[in-house]
């Protein structure tokens, strides 16, 4: 079923983690219903926000961006999104081998991948107004629950007991950092080459 479990990953975390992982779905069926609907949220709330409503820092004129350009941006966003989702849930079931007792189902690090990044995915929607200041802040709230449906999870959805949960839990955030800071420095890269951002006037 598409976006389910989205819900119940906010009202019950403990509950929800325990129903997805006795449910028989595929990693790619459980990607696929889920990431590409959700990232599609940030990026149509950006491509808004940086077009029609623009920012403004310390009270100065009121900057946006041209449509071509954030189109361009907005839409590498989205390819990065769904390629960072998926190779961090493959990191995941990587680094199963090192933690887990048994053999571990892929799905389930994929699932872990999918709906500890939801928040931040949902949190996106704030880019309808491109404060910085307030979406920095939304991102931090979006990221700490993140980080704490990620420890919530890990015990249950990879059946391991609490202080190795914590240590793979430990590791998978780190992993999630890097990632980030990698799709950071492609962006940089990216904005040398010339695929940087186009201002207009507000």
């Amino acid at each position: 079923m598409i976006l389910d479990h989205t819900v119940g990953i906010f009202t019950h975390p403990i509950k929800e983690w325990d129903s997805i992982r006795k449910q028989n779905r595929s990693m790619l069926a459980e990607y696929m219903t889920h990431v590409p609907l959700l990232v599609i949220v940030p990026t149509l709330c950006f491509y808004y926000g940086v077009t029609e409503v623009g920012w403004s820092i310390a009270g100065g004129d009121v900057v946006q961006l041209s449509e071509r350009s954030a189109l361009v941006l907005c839409g590498l966003s989205y390819v990065a999104a769904l390629v960072g989702i998926w190779i961090f849930g493959m990191f995941i079931n990587w680094m199963a081998g090192t933690y887990s007792d048994g053999e571990v189902n892929s799905h389930h690090g994929m699932a872990l991948s999918v709906y500890s990044t939801t928040p931040i995915m949902l949190a996106g929607a704030a880019g309808v107004y491109p404060s910085i200041w307030f979406n920095a802040a939304m991102m931090m709230v979006a990221g700490a629950y993140s980080i704490f449906l990620i420890y919530r999870g890990m015990p249950i959805l990879m059946a391991i007991e609490k202080e190795r949960a914590f240590m793979y839990s430990s590791s998978v955030v780190t992993v999630a950092l890097v990632l980030l800071v990698t799709m950071r420095v492609g962006t940089v890269i990216l904005w040398s080459v010339g695929v940087g951002p186009q201002y207009v006037s507000g």
